[in-house]
């Protein structure tokens, strides 16, 4: 799936090799600092490393055109971007930047549901609650069905009963699709119990 070699950024990064297995769930972790939230840029090509190789699916990730990787490698910042419109306009954008125009409703009210967000999908996405709007765009990024799914503390908003539930339906989601979840958490608990594999960054001193 992703394989780096030889990567360096700044004073952050020194990656010699490392492997990111497809339809897995990959969690990295590290102190504040170490680099984490950088790496995760880079595996869409949103940061690029000063030197070394990355590679998605076998072709070193320069030689994608930046849209097309970004329809199948998604990733979710930790801070959520929110749009003037209602709850389903914010959900639907990310469907329009896959270039997929068909949603189920039905669908994408089991997920507010599961998520518990208790609203109206023609309610104003601006008025939500930081959690809300989290668990709005973590909606939106399912909805696209991208083969890789990037998410960087995707839970820093939520209280610990609805961060254990809004990750356990990812992980779920992730393995009956056979999709790949790469994110970057600061909650160790969380990447023990879930993941298949855990990435630890130290901080270069």
């Amino acid at each position: 799936m992703f394989e780096i070699k030889n990567l360096k950024f700044k004073d952050i990064l020194d990656i010699e090799h490392l492997i990111i297995n497809k339809n897995s769930v990959t969690s990295i972790v590290g102190e504040s600092g170490s680099g984490k939230t950088t790496l995760l840029k880079m595996l869409n090509n949103i940061i690029s490393p000063d030197e070394g190789e990355i590679y998605y699916e076998g072709i070193e990730i320069n030689n994608y055109n930046p849209i097309d990787l970004r329809r199948k490698v998604v990733m979710l910042p930790q801070t959520p971007v929110i749009y003037k419109g209602s709850i389903l306009d914010n959900i639907l954008i990310g469907k329009r930047f896959a270039k997929s125009f068909n949603y189920n409703l039905e669908e994408i009210k089991t997920l507010l549901e599961k998520f518990n967000v208790n609203k109206n999908l023609s309610e104003s996405a601006e008025n939500l609650s930081g959690g809300e709007k989290q668990r709005i765009c973590l909606i939106r990024v399912l909805i696209m069905n991208p083969e890789v799914i990037l998410l960087d503390e995707p839970t820093s908003a939520l209280d610990e009963n609805t961060e254990d539930i809004v990750i356990n339906y990812i992980v779920e989601y992730t393995k009956k699709n056979n999709k790949t979840l790469v994110m970057v958490t600061h909650a160790k608990d969380i990447a023990k119990k879930y993941s298949d594999f855990i990435i630890e960054i130290n901080k270069r001193r």
